[in-house]
């Protein structure tokens, strides 16, 4: 009863906070030119509904305004207290529960090497943040971007340690486009904050789903398309605090877990886990939550060849949200850290 009153008065207390934040960036944009994107609490109850992630006519999942984001910030990948800080930050949890989670899918343990024998691929690896610290685990880990000069730096910095120059390769190259090359190939794919980037996301995921092996892994954090999200992840991060640059994100392109669980399982793939995240910007440390409001980290499993062959004995759908309050990897990282 206490917990429930003392969660009622916090949820009460934020509202009424980011309220206020909004109200100030409101007055702040007035004599600027109108937004397509809602900015204040009643418009986005409005529009969040009706505004749809934007469809693309291309035969790719690149955005190219996307790549031109990233080309301008391609030197400062390894710069931990630069743009990206929040993204080194985000390896704490990021890294454990992928690992944690392939160790409790496998009988096979190497000390030391935890992940040795598994082949990842990390697409959107863009300086290689994620694939040195799955590298240094034992993994083969392969690392794709279309940015050339995100392939560049993620060579130079790999080459600083020779058992990383051995267990991680990267290539300049979009995810389908290394579709027919590597079909069925990896056990793994990470796809770790890319999702809200891509132009065409039924693409990508069919893309995942055929150079996976059957009962492969895959692992995406993203962002959820919520009110929270917008006024956190946009208006606060982007316009207010500078967490990230402005204009990294487009609130369209967020997409919720509901919606991403369709698409996984359109494609033969079974959702697993959903586990809220959060990052404090006055410690720098990401932590999980029950709540996937804002960032979220998914598992999902592509079907074997007998369940794709058995479709109709796939079980039924469960509620994502008791999913996500019952994932097994609230051990990996104590509540604190938020």
């Amino acid at each position: 009863m206490c917990k429930d009153l003392h969660d009622d008065h916090a949820d009460l207390s934020l509202q009424t906070g980011l309220r206020g934040i909004l109200q100030d960036y409101n007055r702040k944009i007035q004599l600027k030119s109108s937004s397509t994107l809602p900015v204040s609490l009643t418009g986005m109850k409005s529009n969040m509904f009706t505004v749809k992630r934007p469809f693309s006519t291309s035969h790719s999942s690149v955005d190219s305004k996307e790549m031109k984001k990233f080309q301008l910030l391609a030197h400062k990948w390894w710069d931990e207290e630069g743009e990206y800080a929040a993204l080194h930050a985000m390896n704490d949890i990021r890294v454990p529960f992928i690992r944690d989670t392939l160790l409790s899918m496998s009988s096979n343990y190497h000390p030391g090497n935890p992940l040795s024998g598994i082949k990842i691929l990390d697409v959107g690896c863009g300086g290689g943040l994620l694939s040195e610290p799955l590298g240094r685990l034992g993994a083969s880990v392969t690392g794709i971007d279309p940015v050339e000069d995100n392939i560049r730096t993620a060579d130079q910095h790999k080459s600083f340690d020779p058992v990383l120059a051995k267990r991680i390769q990267y290539k300049s190259s979009s995810l389908e486009e290394i579709v027919e090359e590597s079909m069925e190939t990896f056990d793994v794919i990470v796809a770790s904050e890319v999702v809200e980037h891509v132009a065409d996301l039924e693409m990508f995921i069919k893309c995942c789903s055929q150079v996976l092996k059957p009962e492969g892994s895959l692992f995406i954090t993203t962002i959820n398309k919520t009110q929270l999200s917008y006024v956190l992840g946009i208006v606060v991060a982007e316009k207010i605090m500078g967490i990230v640059p402005e204009g990294t994100h487009e609130w369209e392109k967020f997409v919720s877990p509901e919606e991403l669980e369709r698409l996984l399982e359109s494609n033969g793939f079974s959702v697993r886990t959903v586990n809220g995240m959060l990052y404090n910007p006055l410690s720098g440390s990401w932590g999980w939550m029950e709540s996937t409001s804002l960032n979220y980290a998914l598992h999902a499993v592509k079907s074997g060849a007998r369940a794709r062959s058995h479709a109709t004995d796939a079980p039924p759908e469960t509620d994502i949200q008791q999913r996500s309050a019952t994932a097994g990897t609230a051990g990996t990282v104590p509540d604190g850290t938020v």
